[in-house]
């Protein structure tokens, strides 16, 4: 059996070829890469980047989580204090009103005055008693609110005039005089007081018995 055999080559030189010719190879051999020099590996990427990349992003999600805890936090805190401020302003509203209606329970209905009495001017009704018509009227009506009987008499009745001077009745000289009676609670009674001479009438007094609490009203 007869063997291939090769050109021998001496140390440190390549093998010639011929232009667009490939050498040979033995099987099972692979080819050698130009002048015996390792494949360059590619460049491995940073993991650094990463982290620094991953990191912004955490910090930019914590500033975004920050904020809208805190607009969370101060809308309620908003709403906190505007429910507090109208429970201030209604607080006092109701206390005022309280007091009102308090101040309005403790005050007593005003009583009508135990007697009460009308006094306007009246045009001089000559009796056959006057001696002259030199004399002034004026038309009383007295009304009995109180729970006991009251006397009435023209005697217990004067006139003040607009000059200050006071005037006793002068009995029986007006055809109207108010007549002497007992008046029961609830009764009233009308007639004319009349004061002697011509003058203007400010005021009537009505005092019961000439000794009880006097009552005065202004002549309309």
């Amino acid at each position: 059996m007869s063997h291939q055999q090769y050109p021998q080559q001496q140390p440190g030189q390549y093998p010639q070829q011929q232009p667009g010719q490939y050498p040979q190879q033995q099987p099972g051999q692979y080819p050698q890469q130009g002048w015996g020099a390792p494949a360059p590996q590619p460049p491995k990427k940073s993991s650094a980047g990463k982290i620094v990349g991953f990191g912004c992003l955490g910090v930019l999600a914590l500033f975004v989580l920050l904020g809208i805890i805190g607009a969370i936090v101060s809308g309620g805190d908003s709403k906190t204090d505007d429910k507090a401020g109208a429970a201030k302003s209604s607080a006092p509203t109701a206390a005022a009103s309280k007091k009102s209606d308090t101040s309005n329970e403790s005050k007593p209905a005003a009583k009508a005055a135990p007697v009460k009495m009308t006094a306007k001017k009246a045009a001089f009704s000559k009796s056959v008693l006057a001696d002259s018509s030199d004399y002034t009227s004026v038309a009383i009506t007295i009304t009995n609110n109180s729970d006991k009987t009251i006397s009435v008499n023209p005697l217990y009745f004067t006139i003040t005039d607009t000059g200050g001077t006071k005037h006793t009745a002068e009995l029986g000289v007006d055809d109207k005089q108010i007549d002497t009676v007992e008046l029961a609670p609830g009764e009233n009674i009308s007639g004319t007081v009349t004061g002697k001479g011509s003058f203007t009438a400010k005021y009537v007094t009505y005092t019961e018995d000439l000794f009880g609490d006097p009552v005065r009203t202004d002549v309309s």
